[in-house]
């Protein structure tokens, strides 16, 4: 699968393309409600997008960086691209980019759903399962020390 990883930070015009993707996934599919997939935090976020050879939108996501913790969010696929190791080599990449800032930890709120996927990578799940947005997430948290 060819595909293309370019992390941007705002203003670009990958936005389009990444904001585009989100709402089909979290608000459409996930009936998140609108306005709280967007926030003041995608302002100052390093944002992935993922494309293919055609350079449609295929992943997306964001990592919100405060001191030295990176927190991942905002992970979505487009569906047709599911199961097909794209969320994997997105994590990948993030995971890298977040060496790459020097960053000590990566955190993340998994829905309770995929978690395994996860700790698959190495994460850990932290504390009890909390609502967001009317759906189960559990923390989870993962050391970039060497």
């Amino acid at each position: 699968m060819n595909l293309s990883f370019r992390f941007f930070q705002l203003p670009s015009p990958l936005w389009q393309p990444a904001i585009g993707l989100r709402y089909e996934v979290f608000v459409v599919e996930q009936k998140v409600p609108e306005d709280l997939e967007v926030d003041a935090l995608d302002d100052t976020a390093h944002h992935l997008l993922v494309q293919d050879g055609d350079r449609n939108c295929v992943g997306v996501m964001r990592i919100v960086v405060k001191g030295n913790v990176g927190k991942i969010g905002r992970v979505a696929v487009a569906r047709e691209y599911r199961r097909q190791g794209v969320g994997a080599a997105m994590m990948e990449k993030a995971l890298a980019y977040c060496r790459s800032l020097e960053l000590e930890s990566v955190a993340l709120d998994s829905q309770t759903y995929i978690t395994a996927f996860y700790e698959r990578l190495g994460f850990v799940r932290e504390g009890e399962e909390f609502m967001d947005a009317g759906i189960p997430h559990v923390h989870m948290s993962l050391s970039l020390a060497s």
